[in-house]
């Protein structure tokens, strides 16, 4: 009787663990402790709800197939109607966390506190990049590789994953102070504003770009670099 007792628990334990683990399995969704901390969706799996372009431009690019957020591409890149995707809402201090992966040879990016006054997305809010490392047309320099504050922080340590499989790319911000972390690994801990960042800033790719990281508050935003991307998972919680 007592060994009965014993495997019945057993059994009742493994399926609550495997409960458990489905919902933290299942894409698209909030765990019921991700809900109890405050995480929200960006991304209901079946739609652009809470999506649009940058500056509402046309675009013909972003799509959502099998609860993913999928950017086609393009082969002949800017003559296409391509443009970024940005939440309608925007974020000050946030923990944000999206699944990705990108295509052979592809480019893209993650940018946050993205404002929507220049021509293109990137000249406000910093980018969080995403490319495929090993195999990129074009010799690339460490500030441009996955990770990497695209254009002012290299990310040395950064180790995604091969092209075609899913990585995990978690972004805090508060108060300026930024962490860029991927798979569970954190690549950089910075701080805006200060008189390095600035001059980090007036030192290269942004010295005749003035609005570029100011804002304080933004969108976040999906860039549409003319490659394949894949999206899911996308959720944050406010700090």
């Amino acid at each position: 009787m007592k060994q009965r007792v014993v495997a019945i628990g057993v059994v009742i334990f493994s399926l609550v663990v495997s409960s458990y683990t489905y919902m933290a399995a299942k894409d698209n969704t909030l765990t019921p402790s991700e809900i109890r901390t405050g995480w929200k969706l960006l991304f209901d799996g079946k739609s652009l709800k809470g999506w649009r372009s940058y500056q509402n431009q046309v675009t013909n690019s972003w799509t959502v197939n099998n609860g993913v957020m999928y950017c086609k591409g393009s082969e002949t890149d800017k003559s296409d109607k391509r443009a970024d995707m940005i939440t309608e809402k925007e974020y000050e201090n946030f923990d944000l966390s999206i699944d990705w992966k990108i295509s052979p040879q592809g480019n893209s990016g993650i940018l946050y506190m993205v404002t929507e006054e220049f021509p293109r997305s990137y000249q406000s809010g910093p980018e969080y990049q995403i490319i495929d490392d090993l195999h990129f047309p074009q010799k690339l320099e460490d500030w441009q590789k996955t990770g990497a504050n695209y254009a002012m922080d290299p990310a040395p340590t950064a180790a995604p994953n091969p092209v075609g499989q899913w990585n995990t790319t978690r972004i805090v911000v508060n108060n300026g102070h930024v962490q860029h972390w991927l798979n569970g690994k954190k690549l950089l801990d910075f701080q805006m504003w200060t008189d390095e960042w600035k001059k980090k800033k007036m030192e290269g790719k942004w010295k005749d770009a003035p609005g570029y990281g100011m804002s304080k508050k933004g969108h976040i935003g999906l860039q549409d670099h003319g490659s394949e991307a894949w999206f899911k998972n996308l959720k944050i919680k406010e700090l």
